[in-house]
C-alpha cells in the first residue's frame, strides 16, 4: 500500500468527490448560509462558545451563498463527483452557468482553499483509489 500522496498533476479534477466540512441553513430566500465556526481550536471553542451562547451570540459566521453556490452547495454529498455536480447545474441552469465546468471547479477550489469543503480521493492513501 502507497502512503505518498498524488501530486497535482496526477489528479483529475473532474474525478474528485467534495465533501462538506460545515453545516449550513437555507434563508427564507431559498439561498445557502454555511455555518462557519468562530473559533476552530478546542480550547478556544470549548471557552467562548458557551459565553457566545450565554451572551446570545451565535458561534458560527454565516457564509451567504449566492444562488449558483447555493445549488452547487446541495449538490454536495461525499457521493458525486465534480463532474455529475456540474452536469446537474448545467441541467438546472442552462445558458446561464456556462462555462459549466470553468466556473464549479472555481467555486469548489475556492471553497477546498478556505476549509469550507474536502475532497475524499485527496485524503487517502494512493492505492485504496476505488476500493
Amino acid at each position: 500500500m502507497k502512503l505518498i500522496k498524488q501530486t497535482k498533476s496526477d489528479i483529475n479534477y473532474l474525478e474528485l468527490t467534495p465533501i462538506r466540512n460545515y453545516d449550513h441553513v437555507v434563508e427564507e430566500s431559498g439561498l445557502i448560509s454555511v455555518l462557519v465556526p468562530k473559533f476552530t481550536e478546542k480550547i478556544s471553542a470549548g471557552i467562548l462558545n458557551p459565553l457566545l451562547i450565554r451572551l446570545r451570540r451565535t458561534p458560527f459566521f454565516k457564509a451567504k451563498l449566492d444562488e449558483f453556490g447555493s445549488e452547487t452547495w446541495l449538490e454536495i454529498n461525499g457521493e458525486k463527483n465534480v463532474e455529475e455536480i456540474s452536469k446537474k447545474l448545467e441541467i438546472k441552469f442552462g445558458e446561464k452557468i456556462n462555462p459549466v465546468v470553468e466556473r464549479t471547479t472555481k467555486f469548489l477550489s475556492n471553497l477546498h482553499k478556505y476549509n469550507f469543503i474536502t475532497f475524499k480521493e485527496l485524503n487517502m492513501p494512493v492505492g485504496k483509489k476505488g476500493e
